[in-house]
């Protein structure tokens, strides 16, 4: 059976695992470029675990600065199956309050076209199915694990992707909840689609942190709000990690990692050879 590699980006707040032991920091060179920041590789209760902070250590990247192809990229060379983003969101409902957590299953994307969203180009076409986004398996375990943290947790909901880095404005924010969107944040798209590309299991801890600006008896989101509920949110986030972790290394796998088996269009022979050996981590297994 292949061994067990489960990868975690962390969000605001969180930047670092404390809990891996065996730790080391790895650098790794992409085709995209320098992923946000090198990777702590590491063992939590036995159990291989890769790390990356989205927004490096500091937290010196934008949102629509993070090199999420890189980010990706580097994870697939890395060996890992399943990534868990770690994520502050603005709730758009009135029974999400800050403090809680939801476990999303669709997004929505209004990242305005800004980011590069997809491995395939320079010679090779891929089309992969992204109807669900997030990995159901994967989703099951951590909505079951945040609940057994006794965090009050939302299973299900759509998580609507602004390009940021600014709050919403009012109108903005009361146009969105009339969508049906349930959160709101400004990093889990592309990143949930190049991980599909990639065939990497996908699933979102996402940390309710306030009421966006739609709420007429809650202050506007703030900087200083944010914060102050990520600093309580993180300890339960790594919890939620550590319970996820132990169950996902029992989990069988799931249709994440075949996604890329009928989405290549291109006629093998055309694909060009430096996209072939660019692109080998992801699409090697199709080109023998």
């Amino acid at each position: 059976m292949e061994e067990t590699v489960i990868g975690v980006i962390g969000g605001s707040g969180l930047y670092a695992m404390d809990e891996l032991t065996n730790v080391q920091d790895i650098r790794v060179e992409t085709p995209f470029g320098d992923p946000s920041d090198r990777y702590m590789t590491g063992t939590l209760d036995n159990i291989k675990l890769v790390f990356l902070p989205r927004h490096g250590r500091g937290h010196h990247l934008l949102p629509s600065e993070v090199n999420y192809r890189a980010n990706i990229f580097g994870m697939k060379k890395l060996g890992v199956q399943r990534i868990i983003s770690v994520s502050a969101v603005g709730s758009m409902r009135e029974e999400i309050m800050p403090g809680h957590i939801v476990i999303p299953d669709q997004f929505f994307d209004r990242t305005q076209g800004k980011r590069a969203a997809t491995f395939f180009g320079d010679g090779i076409v891929g089309h992969v199915q992204f109807a669900d986004p997030v990995c159901s398996d994967l989703a099951e375990v951590l909505y079951a694990s945040s609940v057994a943290s006794g965090a009050i947790t939302h299973r299900g909901g759509t998580y609507i992707c602004i390009e940021g880095p600014n709050f919403s404005t009012r109108a903005e924010s009361n146009i969105y909840r009339s969508w049906g969107v349930d959160i709101i944040g400004m990093t889990n798209i592309p990143e949930a689609r190049l991980a599909r590309e990639a065939e990497i299991c996908y699933g979102t801890i996402a940390l309710a942190t306030d009421y966006d600006c739609w709420h007429e008896t809650h202050d506007d989101v703030s900087v200083e709000a944010v914060i102050a509920i990520i600093e309580q949110n993180v300890a339960t986030a790594r919890t939620i990690i550590k319970t996820a972790a132990r169950r996902l290394d029992k989990q069988p796998g799931c249709p994440c990692g075949g996604a890329l088996e009928y989405a290549i269009m291109t006629q093998k022979d055309l694909i060009p050879e430096s996209t072939r050996k660019n692109l080998q981590p992801i699409i090697g297994k199709y080109l023998k």
